[in-house]
C-alpha cells in the first residue's frame, strides 16, 4: 500500500459514534484512510460508558484526528461524518452552544494543525465503517470488556446491518433505566490499558447539617428547602479547611438548593473560586415524605413504602421522583461535568442520593446498594474517571475533619 511521500500525504479520517440510551451506554468508531487508494490504515474504537449521541460523536471525531496525527503530524486531513452538527460546528458555520460540547470540540482543534484539517458531511450509508467500529465498541462495553483492534470486523461488515443508527433507532424503543441494569465498565485493575492521562476527579460534599438532619426526616428537593443549622456553618468551615490544606480543588459545583449553595459558598470563599450550580445535582423529591421521619412514613403510607424499598422505579407519595429518575439526572450532569472538567478536580457540594448514585454507578453496583451506604452530613467522597472509560471509587464518607 502506497499513501504517497510524506509532504503530500493525505488521509481520510471517517468517525462516528452512538448511544444506547441517549444517554445511555455509548461509544465511537473512527476509520483513517489512504485518500489515495481508499484502503484503511488505522482504526480506533472505544466504549465510553454512559454518553449522548453528540458527546460519542465527538470523542470519535478526536480519536480519528489522533489516529492520522500518529501517522503524519504533517498531513493533510479530510474529515467525513454522518453528523451534521459536528462537521458545521468545526468547520466554524454553526455556533456551539451546548456547554457539553465546547472542550470537546476544543480539543478536537488542539489535535493536528487546523489548516491541515476540512471536514465534509456524508449521509450515514457511506460511514459504515466507523459506524460498524461504534457498534463493536459498545458490543464489548456490555460484555464488560474494550474493543480490541484484533476484533475488528468493520471492513468486512461495512457493507452490512449492525450500524450506530439502529442503534439510535432502537434505543427509542428501549426503556431508559440505568437502575435497572447498569452499562458495563470497561476492564479494572490489572486487565485494564494504560491510563489516558490525568483523570477528572470529583470530590463530592454532602451539605452540612439542617434543622432536619439530626432528627432523620426526608429532606429533598421537594420539601421547605432549608438552611444550614449552626452546626451545619461549623461543618462547611472545617471541610473549607480540610480542601484548602489539600490544595487539589479547581472548581466547585453546587445543588442548587440553599444547604448546599450555603455549604459551597463557605468553601468556595476559602478557595478563592466561585460556585456554579447544576440543577441535575438536587435531591430526590419525596413528595408527601418530605418532613416526615422513616416511621411516620411508614405507618402512614406503609404499600407505598414497601414499594419504595423494593424497587428502584417506585416513586414517594404524592408525585415524588423514584431513585431511577434521579439517577437518569445524575448521570447526564455527570457528563456534562466530566466533558467541561476534563483532567481537573472539582469539587460538587450535592445530597446524599446523588453521591450514592456517582458511587453505585462508578462500581457498576445494583440499585439496592443505595440503602447500604451510610452518608454522614458533611462527609467527603471521591471518584476518579479516567479517559479509557474506567472510573475508580477513592474515597467514601470521610468524616475525620469533623472530628
Amino acid at each position: 500500500m502506497s499513501a504517497g511521500s510524506r509532504r503530500d500525504r493525505r488521509f481520510i479520517v471517517e468517525a462516528d459514534g452512538g448511544s444506547r440510551g441517549n444517554p445511555g451506554p455509548a461509544g465511537y468508531g473512527a476509520v483513517v484512510l489512504d485518500a489515495a487508494s481508499g484502503e484503511p490504515i488505522a482504526e480506533a474504537a472505544e466504549y465510553i460508558g454512559t454518553a449522548t449521541n453528540n458527546v460519542a460523536e465527538y470523542r470519535g471525531l478526536i480519536a480519528g484526528l489522533r489516529a492520522a496525527h500518529a501517522l503524519d503530524p504533517e498531513a493533510e486531513i479530510q474529515v467525513r461524518m454522518d453528523s451534521k452538527l459536528v462537521v458545521e460546528q468545526m468547520s466554524g458555520r454553526w455556533k456551539i452552544k451546548h456547554p457539553d460540547m465546547r472542550p470537546l470540540a476544543a480539543e478536537a482543534k488542539t489535535v493536528h494543525p487546523a489548516e491541515r484539517v476540512s471536514y465534509e458531511w456524508i449521509p450515514r450509508a457511506k460511514n459504515k465503517h466507523a459506524d460498524r467500529l461504534a457498534n463493536e465498541a459498545m458490543d464489548a462495553g456490555k460484555r464488560g470488556e474494550q474493543w480490541e483492534p484484533s476484533r475488528s470486523t468493520a471492513a468486512l461488515d461495512a457493507g452490512a446491518g449492525g450500524t450506530a443508527a439502529a442503534a439510535r433507532a432502537d434505543a427509542a424503543d428501549q426503556e431508559d433505566d440505568p437502575l435497572a441494569e447498569p452499562p458495563q465498565a470497561s476492564p479494572v485493575g490489572w486487565a485494564a490499558p494504560a491510563d489516558l492521562g490525568r483523570p477528572t476527579t470529583f470530590v463530592l460534599l454532602r451539605h452540612g447539617e439542617t434543622a432536619l438532619t439530626p432528627q432523620k426526616r426526608f429532606s429533598g428537593s421537594g420539601g421547605t428547602d432549608p438552611e444550614l443549622s449552626d452546626a451545619g456553618r461549623r461543618q462547611a468551615e472545617q471541610a473549607a479547611a480540610v480542601l484548602a490544606a489539600r490544595g487539589t480543588i479547581e472548581a466547585v459545583v453546587s445543588s442548587p438548593l440553599r444547604r448546599c449553595r450555603e455549604t459551597a459558598e463557605v468553601v468556595a470563599r476559602r478557595l478563592g473560586l466561585d460556585v456554579r450550580t447544576d440543577d441535575g445535582l438536587r435531591e430526590t423529591d419525596f413528595g408527601d415524605w418530605e418532613g416526615l421521619t422513616f416511621a411516620e412514613v411508614q405507618e402512614r403510607h406503609p404499600r407505598d413504602l414497601d414499594a419504595w424499598l423494593a424497587s428502584a422505579k417506585a416513586a414517594p407519595t404524592g408525585g415524588g421522583e423514584s431513585f431511577a429518575q434521579v439517577s437518569r439526572r445524575v448521570a447526564l450532569s455527570r457528563d456534562k461535568l466530566l466533558a467541561r472538567y476534563a483532567g481537573r478536580t472539582v469539587l460538587l457540594v450535592t445530597h446524599v442520593t446523588p453521591v450514592k448514585t456517582l458511587v453505585r454507578l462508578a462500581l457498576g453496583a445494583p440499585p439496592e446498594s443505595l440503602f447500604r451506604m451510610e452518608l454522614s452530613a458533611a462527609s467527603l467522597s471521591a471518584v476518579a474517571y479516567y479517559g479509557d472509560g474506567n472510573a475508580s471509587v477513592r474515597l467514601l464518607n470521610d468524616t475525620s475533619h469533623l472530628r
